[in-house]
This record gives C-alpha cells, sequence and structure tokens, in this order.
C-alpha cells in the first residue's frame, strides 16, 4: 500500500481510526471523512481529516473527495466503514429505525462508492464495504440492521460485476460483534476476548485493497474470531 491513497468514510469512529492507522502504517495517504470532527486524531504528514460531511448527500461526498484528489492526486481505495446499530424487535420497534439504517448502513456506502468511481476508475483501485454476520443470520431484535447489511453485500455484488471491465475490485466483509468501547459498555458481561478486534478488521481492509489481492472481488468474508 506504500504511497496508495485511501478514503476511510466513518473514519472518527473506533474502528475507521484503525483502518486509517493501519494504513498509514503500511505507508498510504489516508484520508478520514465522517460526519464528526477529527480534531482528537492526531496529525500526520500522511493524513487528511475531513468532517461534517453527511455521507448520504453526493454533493458533499464529492466535494470531500475532490479534496482528497487535490491534496495527492489520485484516489487508489475505498473503505466504506461508515453504519450504525440499532436492537430492537418488529413488535415493539419503531419502524423509522428501518429508515435510519437503511441510510446510515447501505446509502453511505452506495454514495461513497458513485463519488469515488471516477477516480478509481482512472487509477484501477478498489472498494471494500463492511456490512455484518447478521446480514446473513438475522436474530430477533437484528431486523433492521440486519436488512440494511443484508443490502450492503447486495450492493457489493452488483458493484463488483458493474464495475469487473472496469479493473476496479469490490469486496465485503462481515465482522460478528466489535470490541470497541461502546459494545464492552453495552454488554459488560460477555467475554471480550472472544470479539473481533478492530486492528484484525482493519489488516482484512488493507489485504482487499492492496494488489496482494488482485484477483479478488466480489468475496464476502466473514471475521467472527471466536463468536
Amino acid at each position: 500500500m506504500r504511497d496508495k491513497v485511501v478514503i476511510v468514510t466513518g473514519g472518527f469512529g473506533a474502528l475507521g481510526r484503525a483502518v486509517g492507522e493501519t494504513a498509514l502504517a503500511a505507508g498510504a495517504y489516508v484520508a478520514l471523512i465522517g460526519h464528526g470532527q477529527g480534531d482528537s486524531i492526531a496529525a500526520h504528514d500522511r493524513l487528511l481529516t475531513i468532517g461534517e460531511v453527511d455521507l448520504t448527500e453526493l454533493a458533499q461526498v464529492h466535494q470531500a473527495f475532490e479534496t482528497v484528489a487535490a491534496r495527492w492526486g489520485k484516489i487508489d481505495g475505498l473503505a466504506n466503514v461508515a453504519g450504525g446499530f440499532r436492537w430492537q424487535t418488529l413488535e415493539g420497534g419503531d419502524l423509522a429505525i428501518w429508515t435510519e439504517l437503511f441510510r446510515k448502513n447501505l446509502l453511505t456506502a452506495a454514495t461513497a462508492i458513485k463519488a469515488a468511481l471516477p477516480y478509481l476508475r482512472a487509477s484501477g483501485g478498489a472498494i471494500v464495504n463492511v456490512a455484518a454476520a447478521p446480514a446473513e443470520n438475522a436474530k430477533a431484535g437484528m431486523e433492521a440492521y440486519a436488512a440494511s447489511k443484508a443490502g450492503v453485500l447486495r450492493l457489493t455484488e452488483g458493484a463488483a460485476d458493474e464495475l469487473k471491465d472496469a479493473g476496479v475490485r469490490v469486496n465485503a466483509i462481515l465482522p460478528t460483534i466489535i470490541d470497541t468501547p461502546r459494545n464492552r459498555s453495552d454488554m459488560p458481561k460477555a467475554d471480550f476476548a472472544r470479539w473481533v478486534k478492530p486492528d484484525q478488521i482493519a489488516r482484512t481492509i488493507l489485504f482487499l485493497l492492496s494488489e496482494d489481492a488482485s484477483g479478488i472481488t466480489g468475496a464476502k468474508i466473514l471475521l467472527s474470531s471466536r463468536t
């Protein structure tokens, strides 16, 4: 990944930061983009943070990506990490959550891909979408979340087929429970040692973005650790 330019959406969260740090360690130029602020992230000469971006608004995402391309001349990789989670049963829950999770998990990915395509076509780049294990095996209370992440899988499959002749690869990863401070707070009695670590996910994403994975597109990779 030396001197490759990688964009990470949802770059200010635990997983987004881990992907950014792993990419920097591999010698890439990294842009972290999200709706929050990147003020707490340590400065680096190969790091660009762009905050207050609504990742469902194409014009805002276009502008952010243009800023990245203007800084480094190209875009080689896109990691769609942005997303959200809500647990609720269908019977007792609010249908508005379905729209919320569709926007956070699926529309953000579709919007980022659309904005990135002119650059990725030029560079022969790659895309990795973060889906989730429940996308293929939903449990009670996970219906809305799993449905939105299943949409990410269908997006990945369709985009991989659409872009294969353009030389742009599109793959997805499906983590189980990620070991983040938020998840530890929400599930304090769980065995955290069994959860998949952000750095494990980050290394997988970087592999799929790299030339080492040049023969892989349309794949979905489960990251389950011991959950």
